[in-house]
């Protein structure tokens, strides 16, 4: 270097009195999914109750799982440190929803910093929260975070909530309660799943024991979702339902119906309204009442035999009018395996509006 460069160095040299290398410690970025998705999905939960309904989905292999939550004293027992994003200095928001929000507020800077590095990049968020806590009721705070983060790596889907609704025991407390309402408020704009717990534990109760009540239901509702997932994934032989149809039906702003049954006998002419009625049911997440839903989706999972046989065939296509007739658009897949008790079928509805 001359010493005419080195005089001008000179007006510079506090960089060098400083330092010139930092050490930095880079996140590391988590692995892709295992499990089989027609989407490119990361679940986020947010407080307590999240956290454990995101576990259920890294437990199927959905990696790109975060849980978020502002103490380290309420986590799920055996979660890999990585998938942990803990806001600095909270130690708990004692269901204080405002102080939650607060929190989130001026910490989103961590929250995005953890996307932008752990997830690298998808391009669906679905988000986890359980209605009656501080830190879960206060998720919707940060929204425009999650927004940010799709941005960011041109995502080509959008924010879902999956929140949980308190039993009516629970809401007998009046600070559960106002949580509760705080948060189905603050989603109501967005795509929402509302998990009714009073449902679930009607619908577990005899089968299950209260102390593997909720964690048999965050099972069972992850395992329904990922079956949507993954039968969008799949080419039928009959009729397919695919990635865009998937996309279509969450899409729509407002709260989402996913309800399952299985019908023993499908060679029946009351197919449709047997479907719709089990669904709607024995659902975990019941619709609200009245309003036509903008989109739906039904698809039937059945044996070959069944796919073989005129008179199935027919009850399948008036089973699928049938519950067209109840929605603006409806996409149906109809998918084939070898052993089945029955036909099983999983239908949604997408785009309902809240009850007042």
């Amino acid at each position: 270097m001359s010493e005419e460069n080195n005089n001008e160095f000179d007006d510079f040299d506090f960089v060098d009195h400083y330092g010139s290398t930092v050490e930095v410690k880079h996140e590391e970025q988590l692995p892709d999914n295992t499990a089989v998705s027609a989407l490119n999905c990361a679940f986020i939960g947010v407080g307590g109750g999240g956290g454990k309904m995101a576990k259920a989905f890294l437990d199927l292999g959905f990696n790109k799982t975060l849980l978020i939550n502002t103490t380290e004293k309420d986590q799920p027992d055996n979660v890999d440190p990585k998938h942990l994003v803990l806001i600095p200095n909270a130690d708990g928001v004692a269901k204080d929803v405002s102080y939650g929000k607060s929190v989130f507020s001026n910490n989103g800077a961590v929250v995005e910093d953890a996307l932008r590095t752990k997830l690298g990049k998808v391009d669906w968020i679905f988000v986890l929260a359980g209605g009656g806590g501080g830190t879960g009721s206060a998720c919707a705070s940060l929204h425009d975070v999650f927004e940010r983060y799709l941005y960011s790596v041109q995502a080509e889907g959008k924010v879902v909530y999956i929140i949980s609704w308190p039993t009516a025991q629970e809401l007998l407390n009046p600070t559960i309660a106002r949580n509760a309402l705080s948060l189905i408020n603050d989603v109501t704009p967005h795509t929402h799943i509302v998990l009714d717990n009073e449902r679930q534990v009607e619908l577990l109760r005899g089968k299950v024991g209260m102390l593997n009540m909720f964690p048999v239901a965050n099972t069972t509702f992850a395992k329904l979702l990922n079956q949507i997932l993954k039968l969008a994934s799949e080419k039928s032989p009959v009729q397919t339902f695919d990635s865009k149809d998937l996309e279509r039906t969450l899409v729509n702003d407002g709260r989402v119906f996913i309800g399952s049954t299985i019908i023993v006998n499908p060679k029946d002419a009351t197919l449709g309204s047997q479907i719709l009625q089990n669904c709607l049911h024995r659902s975990p997440c019941p619709p609200p009442k009245g309003g036509k839903p903008k989109t739906g989706t039904l698809l039937l999972v059945v044996t070959e035999e069944m796919a073989s046989d005129p008179e199935v065939s027919k009850h399948l296509d008036a089973a699928m009018s049938y519950v067209g007739g109840r929605t603006e658009t409806l996409f149906t897949g109809v998918y084939v395996r070898n052993k089945l008790p029955g036909l099983i079928a999983i239908l949604s509805m997408s785009g309902l509006e809240n009850e007042a």
